[in-house]
């Protein structure tokens, strides 16, 4: 079992569904069913599969662990290198978790080019499992743009009325920041010698190209995440994208941006890192009260949770650079419970759209009597959203504002108005779609939720309240990493 390469099978497992995919042959009902068929059952083996990962960790040690090596480009000294860390684990379990969601939540919803569809979202698996297992930086980058080119055909084929604008302002939003990653990248490696993550880790970046390796890295995680300002691509991408696509946009592909942060600024670029804390503090609170009273004027339903997204992000910002024990692990526990309650609320807005064809706050109002279901897991997570205690996103918040008090007062008394506004907004949607008279006609035939719909919802229920009630099994795996980082942190600092 030592050497069973068990994250190269993790990554590459949904290629395989790809190539069933593209022999499936027949009518386009026969093809559709299949493809259908095959997606499900790849992305749920693919999970499965990852489980082994968290059932077979090591909560003792930070090494990288599962670890992959072989040589890839021997000129460039660049190799195949792959593991998981007490950091990465978890984003690679979101992924594969997320996915067969995506798939069940699509059964329906998609009845064109459903092939082509089911394809996109198992290539775009693998890009996004790569991203989080790479021990290589070229390898890493690869993986970290290679996610944008199935999310750009998903959001612009599939997307609503303004997908090709929404795709495209997605696509070069993402990509202008990339390009200096790209840059930091080969400057890396010419200091170094090396595009090996492990070995960058333990190597001390020359102090006076710390800053502009470090505005690179931000330019291109900062986009992702993404910060205020240039966070205007997320409301587009995901009011046009298709409910699986805001699904994973929300509960994956914004953690890459953090990803990057914790991975590589703070423990690479050390120095640089801590100069630049005073900016991140003013970006993250600006991004968590600005986004939130913009949030609370909109009409859409998707609008409104996806400037949600950019104020829990501002959270996540803040917690990363208190470079503290509670900060930092109440960032990534911030960040899953993110990815489950987003991902979760966008597929509510995607039921009663499936039915409805409407994402307007004021098409709705009266769900209460004909939907009672689906109302009560709405309501759950709308107040896991605003951080109730029991739920998930109470834990992270919670974490991220002792690290924040911590470190500095004013930016955790700010940042705690975030939650209020959080609430303000949630209810204030809430209480409009939910209760109130039914008016409408078609909403008064309206129909609760079916079974597959139960099962898409029920996985996630569970998680929100077990990382709420329970968090300790997810705190004790990054417990080890966390310590380890900021102890290389602190010795870099006091050199």
């Amino acid at each position: 079992m030592e050497f069973f390469p068990v994250i190269s099978l993790i990554t590459f497992l949904p290629l395989i569904g790809v190539l069933f995919i593209l022999l499936v042959r027949g009518d386009e009902e026969t093809v559709a069913r299949n493809a259908r068929y095959t997606a499900i059952w790849t992305s749920s083996a693919t999970f499965i599969v990852s489980l082994f990962l968290w059932i077979n960790f090591d909560n003792t040690t930070a090494d990288f662990q599962f670890v992959e090596k072989i040589e890839w480009i021997p000129g460039f000294s660049t190799s195949y290198h792959v593991g998981v860390d007490g950091i990465s684990i978890f984003f690679v379990l979101l992924s594969t978790a997320l996915t067969p969601i995506c798939v069940l939540a699509s059964w329906k919803s998609i009845t064109k080019r459903v092939r082509e569809y089911m394809i996109a979202f198992l290539i775009l698996e693998t890009m996004m499992i790569g991203t989080f297992v790479a021990l290589d930086f070229l390898l890493f980058y690869i993986f970290f743009e290679g996610v944008l080119i199935p999310m750009f055909i998903i959001i612009g084929v599939w997307g609503g009325e303004r997908r090709v604008y929404s795709a495209f302002k997605f696509f070069l939003y993402t990509l202008a920041g990339s390009v200096l990653l790209l840059v930091a990248i080969l400057v890396l490696h010419y200091e170094s010698g090396t595009t090996d993550i492990p070995e960058l880790l333990s190597y001390n970046v020359p102090v006076e190209i710390q800053p502009w390796l470090w505005i690179a890295f931000f330019a291109s995680f900062a986009v992702k995440m993404p910060m205020w300002p240039v966070h205007t691509w997320l409301p587009d991408a995901h009011v046009e994208a298709p409910t699986a696509g805001s699904v994973i946009l929300a509960g994956v592909l914004l953690k890459m941006g953090g990803y990057g942060f914790l991975r590589f600024s703070l423990p690479m670029l050390p120095i640089a890192s801590e100069q630049f804390t005073p900016l991140i503090y003013t970006l993250s609170v600006v991004a968590i009260i600005y986004t939130s009273l913009v949030a609370l004027a909109q009409e859409d339903m998707k609008k409104l949770i996806a400037y949600s997204s950019v104020a829990h992000m501002g959270f996540v910002t803040i917690g990363i650079f208190t470079a503290s024990q509670y900060g930092l692990q109440g960032s990534i526990f911030q960040m899953l419970s993110h990815g489950i309650i987003s991902a979760a609320l966008f597929l509510c807005v995607g039921v009663v759209y499936d039915r409805i064809h409407s994402r307007d706050i004021n098409r709705y109002g009266g769900l209460v009597k004909r939907m009672p279901k689906y109302s009560a897991i709405f309501m759950l997570f709308v107040l896991g959203s605003v951080a109730l205690p029991g739920t998930s996103g109470f834990i992270g918040e919670f974490m991220i504002l002792i690290g924040a008090y911590k470190a500095n007062t004013w930016v955790a008394l700010l940042a705690t108005t975030g939650i209020i506004l959080g609430a303000a907004y949630m209810l204030y949607m809430y209480r409009r779609v939910i209760f109130g008279e039914l008016l409408k006609d078609d909403l008064k035939e309206i129909l609760d939720l079916d079974f597959r719909e139960l099962c898409i919802f029920t996985p996630l229920i569970i998680l929100v309240f077990w990382m709420g009630i329970w968090p300790q099994p997810f705190l004790d795996v990054m417990d080890v990493s966390v310590k380890n980082l900021l102890e290389n942190y602190q010795l870099a600092l006091n050199r």
